[in-house]
């Protein structure tokens, strides 16, 4: 009787978490309504897309820092490039997700909130004369001198505080 009763209690837990992680993993990303959206499993802010063209990575910080947040119609502060294990969170693995096209014709998974135009999207990390790229096709990064620029974007992020 005992096994049953467990067993039976067994079944219902587990038919309860699959049933109800898809809405607690759907739940990570909330659409602020104005060109971003937060990110509730790192407690940050993301752009909803990139800067929409070729940038080199010294570019990318400034438009980051300087002109994206006037972009937006609500004024938020602390922009920054992201850390390469914030944006390899944003990588979508299940091999049944095709992902999408972007505009540089490259086709990227990343989770479907975010909308980027090319694949390659520099992070904040640097060494000497090379910056940190991640890229959205394949999953993996790489170093690429600074000064380059064709195919990579800038992603903004922020802390919420």
């Amino acid at each position: 009787m005992y096994r049953i009763k467990l067993s039976n209690a067994l079944i219902m837990v587990t038919c309860i978490l699959l049933i109800c992680t898809p809405a607690i993993a759907g739940d990570r990303f909330t659409d602020n309504g104005d060109e971003t959206v937060t990110d509730h499993q790192l407690g940050l802010m993301w752009a909803k897309t990139d800067n929409q063209g070729d940038i080199n990575w010294k570019q990318a910080g400034q438009w980051v820092k300087y002109t994206f947040g006037d972009t937006l119609t609500k004024r938020y502060d602390n922009w920054r490039l992201p850390i390469l294990s914030e944006l390899q969170s944003l990588y979508v693995h299940d091999k049944a997700y095709k992902g999408y096209e972007t505009d540089c014709g490259q086709r990227v998974k990343i989770v479907p909130e975010i909308k980027l135009s090319c694949g390659w999207v520099w992070t904040s990390e640097t060494s000497a004369i090379q910056g940190r790229i991640f890229n959205f096709n394949r999953g993996y990064h790489y170093t690429a001198r600074m000064v380059h620029k064709k195919a990579y974007r800038a992603l903004p992020v922020r802390d919420l505080e």
